[in-house]
């Protein structure tokens, strides 16, 4: 059983994700490139009683043994920013709402290159209005360190020159999926800091969302304690250089999903990752590639987020890319059939400390099923979309 709420096969990149050019001829302002999203296959949507990790899950979560066990990780060089807050009318501290009220849709994505090639396709006006005109994040899911700082920048610039907010997603820790399927990332966590450092040199000054780690804290329990540790360690310092670089930018943490772990066990982790600081941390996230129901999601976030403690600032979003009809009740996860896309990304959600609906798992891009993991299948987002 996969226990983790996203996986990445090393099949390409991810939802309107920036594939790696070749560091041995890419400068770091090359122009980016668009390549297949990856396979992101989400924990049974109907878990088992036991939320131990597979006996796969518990192999070295790493694709090799890194030369040395990395030591505390540095902090910013930069001044860390304070937190962006206002004061309502009962005089209680809470988020400043996004200037922008529109997401930002990257104009690479492989749902975009279909329809452009499908103009006769009777599928295609479905598809093109319900999934391919809405916005949806940009994955950055492959270690390429010398062309992460130009691929990032040319999403968030695309954001600011359309008055829009880009989702951006970073997925490079090391030991990711437990050493399973999605195994990859930064060789250790010196590189991963450094990685973090040049994806933070992208960002700009305008507004943007970082999804820091699909399953980075709530598949850590394959890890053992002193590892854990470390790489909670490393989350928290990478969301005070994000911050600390962005004074606009919005980093929401791993909470896995109303289907996975305990409330209070989630926030426990989200504590010692940074989730709790003004510093380095917006809230959480749930439900990335996940099918639960968005009323499920709200109310599971709302209670990680009174566990978690911290400013009242902080808030959660939610990926409702394909819950709208919520998860099945076998608890298929690969391509199950019977699912909706959910509800449009937005940033006005009109639920107290549910900050966006996300679309961060673009929908129709197969778990493997439909099609090969991570691409298109335009059977699948038609389905999804009637």
């Amino acid at each position: 059983m996969v226990a983790a709420a996203s996986v990445v096969v090393a099949v390409g990149t991810a939802t309107g994700m920036l594939s790696a050019l070749d560091d041995r001829h890419a400068s770091d302002e090359a122009k980016p490139e668009v390549s297949s999203s990856p396979y992101l296959a989400p924990l049974p949507a109907v878990p088992t009683p036991s939320a131990s990790p597979s006996p796969s899950a518990s192999a070295s979560p790493t694709r090799g043994n890194p030369k040395k066990t990395p030591g505390p990780t540095p902090t910013p060089t930069k001044q860390e920013k304070t937190q962006r807050t206002q004061k309502g009318e009962n005089g209680e501290m809470g988020p400043t709402a996004f200037v922008s009220a529109h997401l930002y849709r990257h104009p690479e994505s492989q749902v975009l290159d279909w329809v452009r090639a499908n103009s006769g396709d009777p599928r295609r006006a479905v598809i093109e209005s319900r999934i391919a005109d809405q916005p949806a994040a940009v994955w950055f899911a492959d270690y390429s360190p010398s062309t992460i700082t130009a691929r990032v920048r040319a999403v968030t610039s695309g954001g600011a020159t359309q008055g829009r907010v880009p989702v951006l997603v970073a997925y490079a820790i090391p030991g990711r999926d437990c050493g399973g399927a999605s195994q990859g990332g930064a060789p250790d966590l010196d590189a991963y800091d450094a990685w973090i450092d040049a994806f933070a040199a992208g960002l700009g000054s305008g507004e943007a969302v970082v999804i820091l780690e699909p399953d980075s804290i709530a598949q850590a329990e394959c890890l053992s304690s002193g590892r854990r540790s470390r790489r909670f360690a490393s989350l928290a310092r990478a969301g005070r250089v994000l911050k600390a670089a962005d004074a606009k930018v919005r980093v929401y943490y791993d909470a896995g999903h109303s289907g996975w772990n305990a409330a209070a066990k989630q926030a426990s982790w989200l504590r010692q990752a940074g989730a709790a600081s003004a510093a380095s941390s917006d809230g959480v996230f749930s439900n990335v590639s996940n099918f639960h129901r968005t009323a499920d999601e709200i109310a599971y976030d709302r209670e990680v987020l009174d566990a978690l403690g911290g400013p009242a600032s902080l808030g959660a979003v939610i990926d409702t890319s394909r819950n709208g009809n919520g998860p099945p009740a076998d608890g298929a996860w690969c391509d199950p059939p019977g699912r909706k896309i959910g509800r449009a990304p937005t940033l006005n959600t009109g639920e107290s400390r549910i900050d966006a609906y996300l679309w961060v798992k673009l929908p129709g891009e197969s778990d493997g099923c439909q099609g090969s993991p991570g691409t298109f299948s335009p059977s699948y987002a038609y389905d999804l979309a009637r």
